[in-house]
């Protein structure tokens, strides 16, 4: 703990009075004996909680920690520069003078003014944005669901109740920004976790397959419980012309109720707006519209892509236990090879193996040169004056450049590689045709009428299955979807009451509620023998 018994702790008064004045109550963070100043704010935060007003010398001091519990003069002293700076503001104490000379006494009590309590909560504020640790929070997923149908609820009345409406639409708002900002938050240490190269194998090893399930469970809620605040977010519509539009109204009315008589116009002007952003902006989080991806697609693209990454985190660390070289490892073993070096010539040597870095006079001199360097060695320390001229060519000193002159290449002929590319090609081509032609059906069929699918035309489907169920949006019957490639078509339709289909193919059977599907081969949609050849 910092003394601050010495005036000379604070800061120079010159550079205090050229600080911003509203920026004062600040003062106490950067200088000496900060630790007893945030110690002593602290108390009388405390104190303003439990609606103690006023706080003397020695009430100040009974409060701070026994373990790091200065003097009272120099918490006195404290006190006298907080209320220099506006955090603290003094007011004599003469509620203990017993005789006329205790007038002439500086006695003071303190209490907060309104510039320390507002820094004070700014400080917590920071401290807790950066102690905050985000989450996924899939509770919030249902609870978002919960006040969409009550909204809902109320949309359908005649009459709704406006502090019933104003309520539901804040709880709303609450629950909705603190799932935004944790999510957020939560993304953000993932990326550091997985960044992590130097924690400890065990423990990350026993924190991943947590992790890993944390965000499958995630994923799963989001994908479900999203579809669903999208349907319901979809019936009640957007702020300007949906049935939303009325409890917005009734919500800007009962704030704009409270504000200045003066500030009416202005006040409903501004709280509309507030809430018109707040919707729009809780429908881009789970609405996807043409040319923009709704927020709840991308966080849960970005869950799943940090669970492949998670996974590469771990076989590396793995790799990195079994003992494979990596390029730390070589660096590791070429260090202790130079240790093990017996003089200078055999480090000098292995130096140039690993690395190749030679002096430039190799990039022009001759055999010749060589020679006679090796009879009559010049130290590298040696002048450029002092020591012998090397021979050049005379290309060197014409063009900037030296080429060696020698036999050139043959050109090589690369028919018979051409060839092969162009067989491989051709049998890659035949091969997913076939495969598209197994795939392509005579119109509607249930899937669980196609037969037994091999790997390849398996994997095909499953592209083609993901792209249709990807376009689906939530209370749609009926989807098409194109490949990237544009040579296939799927037509995906709900099937109510269907039961479930099996898709049987060499490693297992795929189990899923039964639809009717209709493939089409785009390629060989002008061959109708063709695009249906088994």
């Amino acid at each position: 703990m910092t003394s601050v018994d010495d005036p000379s702790a604070g800061p120079p008064a010159g550079d205090t009075d050229r600080a911003d004045e509203r920026y004062r109550p600040f003062a106490h963070l950067a200088t000496e004996g900060r630790e007893l100043y945030r110690q002593v704010m602290g108390v009388f935060v405390r104190a303003k909680q439990e609606f103690t007003v006023h706080l003397r010398p020695e009430d100040v001091h009974l409060g701070l920690p026994p373990e790091v519990r200065p003097s009272v003069e120099a918490v006195a002293t404290a006190l006298e520069r907080l209320a220099k700076w506006g955090n603290l503001r003094p007011d004599p104490d003469t509620g203990r003078v017993t005789a006329l000379e205790d007038f002439y006494r500086s006695r003071y009590i303190y209490q907060l003014t309104r510039a320390g309590e507002a820094a004070e909560e700014a400080l917590a504020a920071y401290d807790a944005a950066l102690g905050r640790r985000g989450e996924l929070q899939a509770v919030a997923l249902a609870d978002i669901a919960v006040h969409l149908r009550a909204l809902l609820a109320l949309a359908d009345r005649d009459e709704p109740d406006p502090a019933v409406t104003h309520l539901a639409l804040l709880a709303l708002v609450d629950r909705f920004s603190g799932l935004a900002e944790n999510a957020r938050a939560f993304m953000s240490s993932l990326q550091r976790t997985v960044d992590l190269h130097e924690a400890e194998v065990e423990v990350f090893l026993a924190y991943k397959q947590r992790l890993i399930d944390y965000l499958e469970r995630f994923i799963e809620d989001l994908v479900t419980r999203g579809a669903e605040i999208a349907g319901l977010l979809e019936h009640l519509g957007a702020s300007q012309d949906g049935r939303i539009g009325p409890l917005l109204r009734l919500a800007v009315e009962r704030e704009a109720a409270d504000a200045a008589p003066d500030r009416a116009g202005e006040a409903l002007a501004a709280r509309e707006r507030r809430w018109t952003g707040r919707w729009d902006g809780l429908r881009a989080w789970f609405l996807s519209v043409p040319g923009r991806s709704s927020q709840a697609k991308l966080l849960r693209s970005a869950a799943r892509q940090a669970i492949p990454q998670l996974l590469g985190v771990v076989q590396a660390l793995n790799e990195r236990r079994a003992g494979r070289s990596d390029r730390s490892a070589d660096f590791r073993e070429l260090a202790r090879w130079f240790a093990e070096a017996p003089d200078d010539d055999s480090r000098h040597r292995l130096w140039r193996s690993a690395f190749g870095l030679y002096s430039a006079r190799h990039l022009t001199i001759d055999q010749e040169s060589l020679t006679e360097r090796e009879v009559d060695p010049v130290p590298a320390s040696a002048s450029w004056c002092d020591a012998a001229g090397v021979r050049i060519s005379p290309q060197l000193r014409r063009t900037g450049s030296y080429e060696r002159r020698g036999r050139s290449r043959s050109v090589q002929d690369r028919g018979e590689a051409k060839s092969h590319l162009a067989d491989l090609a051709r049998k890659q081509a035949e091969q997913t045709a076939a495969v598209r032609a197994r795939l392509a059906t005579r119109g509607e069929v249930r899937l669980s009428e196609l037969d037994e699918l091999d790997r390849e035309a398996f994997r095909l489907f499953l592209l083609l299955l993901g792209d249709a169920l990807s376009a689906w949006r939530p209370g749609a019957d009926s989807v098409a979807a194109t490949t990237n490639d544009g040579t296939m078509e799927i037509r995906l339709t709900r099937l109510r009451g269907g039961g479930i289909a099996e898709i049987r193919t060499p490693d297992g059977v795929l189990w899923g509620p039964e639809h009717l599907v209709e493939i089409i081969d785009l390629a060989n949609e002008n061959d109708p023998v063709g695009a249906y050849r088994e």
